[in-house]
């Protein structure tokens, strides 16, 4: 009896527990100050900000109950009541505060703070309001509080947050609290039954510490994860009816996209000319069909497709090798004097060093040389892309739903530590961006970012290639998974494992 007793609760445990991978040990579970991608995924669990996104890439509220604009620049944010942090104690306007103080503090290093710039001041009207005043209007001035609140009454004698002992022993106020984390080992999470929101149906997400991703295959073929990716040879060539009775496909574009980027201040890339031979030399699709089995498209601009940025008008260009030929011709290129060039990437990322060699093959047909060199990821970004020390690069950068043109495309970010790469310099788009930066009307912002996408498009500062698909495969035990265009996790509260 004692037996049957112990294997009825290991069945309702596993019944009620999420069973997740993780790839890489998480840096630090602290909002304002976790920069890789492992500790993003635990503290979107933990942790609240004063907004968030739904389903469909459309700003709501989170920790906040209301909000308005006094004029273009003051924010008024109410707080919802009631709110208590994961020990118990209650969550107010001061804990924001304290947290807007830490981002712009000089001794914290947090990727946030480039975002607070536009800020003037933070100030508590009452112990559920606060207000912001922006040094001028900014179109991002409620994206910014999608980060994490951090708790005020824990931390606000902590000498030194960057070494915090919190930052492996969060507190937060989100539907989960951490229950134990080992470095190389599982995190486990535990439902917050005093969660403000909607209490999440599963009680427990185990997240499995699987660097591997063949391992993490097994994994999902045996079962022991509820949800996890494919790549696109795995799904077309490594499973079977087995896997696909038992899992539920889901396939979106994911928000990346992968950039041949050229150095505009090399004399061989000044003409437009050559930018547009490379652009139309390249087979894309015939990139993503050896790539991606085809899971994949591509891509021809700067901001994700079918967001507001992005100008559903313009067309990729199509492949063209004879055209490319005589724009080359044109440009001063031909048998006798061949473009050439070094393209560079990285060594962690196999599908950029494959993709650098089908690019070498393929423009090697209209008579252009190039040369692959591939690098160990933090001497590639060490001594090439932070010194901007090459030709050309193969590189990638993510997609967001609320894109902000100026780190990559401004002319004032092609400084030192800037991510305008390329040198990239449009006065026109330069413009723009200023022009959008202070625009909080949608409507009128998204007019502008079309015209800056339309105007990168032809520039051609990059060679824009491919946005790969991702592939998520989901456990069809659980009930109530709804796939969006910002993915699957906007309703995890209503997840059941039956």
């Amino acid at each position: 009896m004692r037996y049957i007793l112990l294997f009825l609760s290991v069945v309702v445990l596993n019944s009620s527990t999420l069973k997740l991978s993780i790839s890489s040990n998480p840096s630090r579970l602290n909002p304002i100050l976790s920069t890789d991608s492992a500790s993003s995924m635990i503290t979107n669990q933990l942790f609240n900000g004063l907004f968030k996104y739904d389903k469909d890439g459309n700003i709501v509220y989170d920790l906040a109950l209301s909000h308005y604009f006094e004029n273009n620049t003051t924010l008024i944010v109410k707080i919802k009541p009631g709110v208590l942090w994961h020990d118990g104690e209650p969550m107010d306007a001061y804990d924001i505060l304290w947290t807007y103080e830490k981002i712009i503090d000089p001794k914290i290093f947090t990727p946030h703070k480039t975002y607070f710039e536009f800020v003037k001041k933070v100030e508590v009207v009452d112990s559920l309001t606060i207000k912001v005043v922006y040094k001028k209007p900014y179109f991002k001035a409620l994206h910014i509080w999608m980060m994490g609140i951090l708790p005020r009454h824990i931390l606000k004698d902590e000498k030194d947050l960057m070494t915090s002992k919190f930052n492996k022993q969060p507190i937060g106020t989100g539907a989960y609290k951490l229950k134990s984390w080992k470095t190389s080992q599982d995190i486990l999470l535990v439902r917050n039954d005093n969660y403000f929101g909607p209490i999440p149906k599963i009680e427990t997400i185990s997240y499995k510490f699987l660097p591997d991703s063949n391992t993490q295959f097994f994994a999902l073929k045996q079962q022991s994860l509820d949800i996890g990716t494919l790549s696109p040879l795995q799904i077309d060539r490594q499973i079977d009816k087995k896997f696909k009775k038992n899992f539920q496909i889901v396939e979106k574009q994911s928000f990346s996209y992968t950039y041949m980027g050229l150095n505009l201040k090399n004399p061989k890339f000044k003409d437009i000319r050559v930018r547009q031979a490379l652009d139309i030399a390249i087979d894309k699709k015939q990139l993503i069909d050896i790539l991606f089995f085809g899971h994949g498209k591509i891509s021809f601009g700067p901001f994700l497709p079918n967001s507001f940025a992005f100008d559903d008008k313009i067309k990729p260009s199509k492949y063209d090798p004879k055209k490319a030929k005589k724009l080359l011709k044109q440009a001063g290129y031909d048998s006798k004097n061949p473009l050439s060039f070094t393209l560079i990437t990285n060594a962690n990322n196999p599908t950029r060093v494959y993709a650098a060699q089908i690019i070498q093959h393929q423009l090697k047909k209209v008579g252009i040389d190039i040369s692959i060199r591939v690098m160990e990821w933090q001497a590639f970004l060490n001594t090439i892309v932070s010194p901007r020390n090459y030709e050309a690069i193969l590189l990638g950068w993510g997609l967001s739903l609320m894109p902000d043109a100026k780190p990559l495309w401004h002319s004032s970010s092609a400084t030192k530590g800037g991510f305008n790469l390329v040198y990239y310099d449009n006065k026109k788009v330069d413009k723009l961006i200023d022009q959008g930066a202070k625009t909080i009307d949608r409507a009128k912002l998204s007019k502008i970012y079309k015209d800056i996408f339309r105007q990168i498009v032809n520039d051609k500062p990059y060679i824009f290639l491919y946005i790969p698909n991702s592939i998520t495969v989901i456990d069809k035990d659980i009930q109530y998974i709804e796939p969006s265009f910002t993915g699957i996790w906007h309703n995890q509260h209503e997840w059941i494992k039956p």
